[in-house]
């Protein structure tokens, strides 16, 4: 089946939450600890390689058997934080929106009704036994969700050009900030938009980010993403920019200055994912 890999493995931007050490109890703290002393830690791409990996028997392996002991790691003033990957929660997670990416034929085709049914089984049962459970990273497929950029700034951006590997684009905050952000426009539209996609995004990201340790760190990584964009449209995405001024003129009631962020950003996102479908 050449197909599969080339349908289920679409670009893919990430939302990802790093907690400090203390946030986790014990033996997974320790864990955690043992693991980020190592001299490599796996990467973005290791983890696609590794979810490549599962697509190649046949039928595939949505649902990875064993849940991922690997995180991604960084440390920010000397406190160690980190990011569980979860690769089987977040995989039973993509598996309950592909309905929603690819048609219906196809999506049997590539997993069989079977195969979904017994991971929907697998996943229902996992979930009674841990009812608490969340991912410490979401996924969007070929967009990054405009919600997304209310809980960074523009300074906190980060480009670097391709060099001898893939270009980098990504924003990085405390969590403080973040929730902040989000608080401060999710007022803003409640007290001037009427309820909609938006407004019920934004809840569900706050509801989300307050499952974690305050001092943690948020992370909008394009992942995927600069592998379809030149460098010119990477270097001139100020997504988040837009998004905090489109914001900041509702405030105001400034509804053309609103308008005209607004325009920047659907003509920008609709672009990239007009790319999924212009092969």
């Amino acid at each position: 089946m050449p197909a599969v890999s080339s349908v289920l493995v679409p670009y893919a931007s990430y939302l990802r939450v790093y907690e400090p050490l203390a946030a986790f109890p014990e033996p997974e703290r320790s864990h955690w600890a043992r693991y980020a002393q190592r001299d490599r830690t796996p990467t973005a791409q290791d983890e696609l390689r590794r979810s490549l990996a599962d697509l190649l028997p046949t039928p595939p392996v949505p649902v990875p058997v064993h849940e991922s002991g690997d995180a991604f790691v960084t440390e920010v003033d000397g406190v160690v934080c980190v990011c569980p990957w979860r690769t089987r929660l977040r995989g039973w997670l993509a598996l309950e929106e592909l309905g929603d990416v690819l048609p219906l034929p196809l999506l049997d085709a590539v997993l069989p009704p079977v195969v979904r049914g017994q991971a929907a089984a697998d996943y229902e049962r996992w979930r009674d036994l841990n009812p608490d459970a969340r991912p410490w990273i979401r996924t969007a497929v070929w967009q990054v969700p405009v919600r997304w950029f209310t809980l960074f700034s523009d300074a906190e951006r980060l480009y670097e050009a391709a060099g001898d590997g893939a270009a980098v684009m990504r924003y990085r905050t405390e969590m403080v900030q973040a929730r902040r952000r989000l608080a401060r426009a999710l007022r803003t539209l409640r007290e001037t938009v009427d309820d909609g996609p938006l407004i019920d995004g934004l809840v569900d990201i706050g509801r989300w980010l307050e499952e974690f340790h305050p001092r943690s760190l948020v992370e909008l990584d394009y992942g995927g993403l600069v592998h379809v964009l030149s460098g010119a449209r990477l270097a001139g995405d100020r997504s988040a920019a837009d998004v905090a001024a489109g914001i900041a003129a509702l405030r105001e009631g400034d509804g053309a200055g609103a308008g005209e962020a607004y325009g920047r950003l659907t003509e920008r996102w609709k672009a990239i994912r007009d790319m999924q479908f212009a092969n």
